[in-house]
C-alpha cells in the first residue's frame, strides 16, 4: 500500500470534537511511511483551513494534502467558463476565483452580468431568493454544477444538519434538471489524488463514513475501502461485503505489513 485517502467529516471528527483514535491513527500510518491525503465533501473551508483545523485537534496535515469538492468543480470548470453564480461559502469562492472563475454570489443582489454556470454546494445562508436566481440562471441556459449531493452533514453529539444535497435537490426540483458532481461519489478527485502521488488502485485505500459516496467512490475508482461507524453510518450495512471499522484505527489491521 502507499496512499490513504481520508474523509474528514465524520471519519476524523465531527463538527470541532475529534473522533476517538483519529490522531494516534494518521500518526501511525505516517510512522510507517504511507502517503496521506484528505478529501472532503465539504465545499465551505478552503484547505489550509482544513489543515488548522486538523493540526489544531494533534491531527498531521498540511494544505497541500488536502482535497475538497470545491476544488474539484473549480477544475472541472477551468478554461471553459468566465462567471459563475454560486450558492456556497468561502472555500467554494476561493477555488473558483484561483482557476479564474468569476464568481457572483446568490446571496448578494444581482450584477446583470451573463451567467455561464451555477455552482451548488453547502451555504449556511442560502435564502429562497438565492434559490430562485439559481433556478433562473439555469433555465436560462446556464450549466449546473454540484459540489456534492450529501444531503446531511455530520456534526457533534451523533447530531446531523442540512448538507449541500439539500440545495442541490431544491434546485433540481425548481429546473428540472441533472448537475454535474465533482464530489464522492463520483471517482474524479480519487483518480486525481492517484496520478499525484504515482499510486495504483491497488495500492490506495480509501476511509470514509459513507457508504453512498465514500465507499461508492472507491468502487468506482478500483480502490480498497474502508467504511467507519463514526459519521453517518453508525452499523454495517446487511450484506456489506467491504470492510467495516467502528472508527478509523480499523485501517491500522489491514495496512500492516502482515497484511500485506
Amino acid at each position: 500500500m502507499k496512499l490513504i485517502i481520508l474523509d474528514l467529516d465524520g471519519t476524523l471528527y465531527r463538527g470541532s470534537a475529534p473522533v476517538d483514535g483519529a490522531r494516534e491513527a494518521v500518526q501511525e500510518l505516517l510512522r510507517r511511511g504511507f502517503i496521506i491525503r484528505y478529501l472532503t465533501n465539504n465545499s465551505t473551508a478552503p484547505p489550509d483551513a482544513s489543515a488548522a483545523k486538523l493540526r489544531a485537534m494533534g491531527i498531521p496535515a498540511e494544505p497541500e494534502w488536502v482535497v475538497t469538492s470545491a476544488m474539484g468543480a473549480a477544475w472541472m470548470l477551468q478554461g471553459l467558463v468566465r462567471r459563475a453564480l454560486v450558492l456556497g461559502e468561502s472555500g467554494l469562492v476561493q477555488a473558483l476565483e484561483a482557476v479564474g472563475v468569476e464568481v457572483e454570489l446568490a446571496t448578494e443582489p444581482a450584477s446583470g452580468q451573463p451567467i455561464d454556470v451555477v455552482v451548488v454546494g453547502m451555504c449556511r445562508t442560502a435564502t429562497y431568493d438565492a434559490l430562485a436566481r439559481c433556478q433562473g440562471a439555469i433555465l436560462d441556459g446556464a450549466r449546473f454544477v454540484a459540489t456534492n449531493k450529501d444531503a446531511t452533514y455530520p456534526i457533534e453529539n451523533g447530531r446531523l444538519i442540512p448538507g449541500a444535497g439539500s440545495l442541490v435537490a431544491a434546485v433540481i426540483a425548481a429546473t428540472g434538471q441533472e448537475p454535474q458532481v465533482a464530489g464522492k461519489p463520483e471517482p474524479f478527485l480519487i483518480e486525481h489524488l492517484m496520478a499525484d502521488v504515482g499510486a495504483t488502485r491497488e495500492e490506495t485505500w480509501v476511509v470514509g463514513d459513507r457508504i453512498d459516496t465514500d465507499i461508492e467512490a472507491a468502487r468506482r475508482a478500483g480502490t480498497r475501502s474502508l467504511l467507519v461507524l463514526t459519521g453517518v453510518t453508525h452499523e454495517a450495512p446487511v450484506g456489506c461485503d467491504g470492510l467495516v471499522a467502528p472508527d478509523i484505527r480499523g485501517i491500522l489491521p489491514v495496512t500492516s505489513p502482515d497484511s500485506a
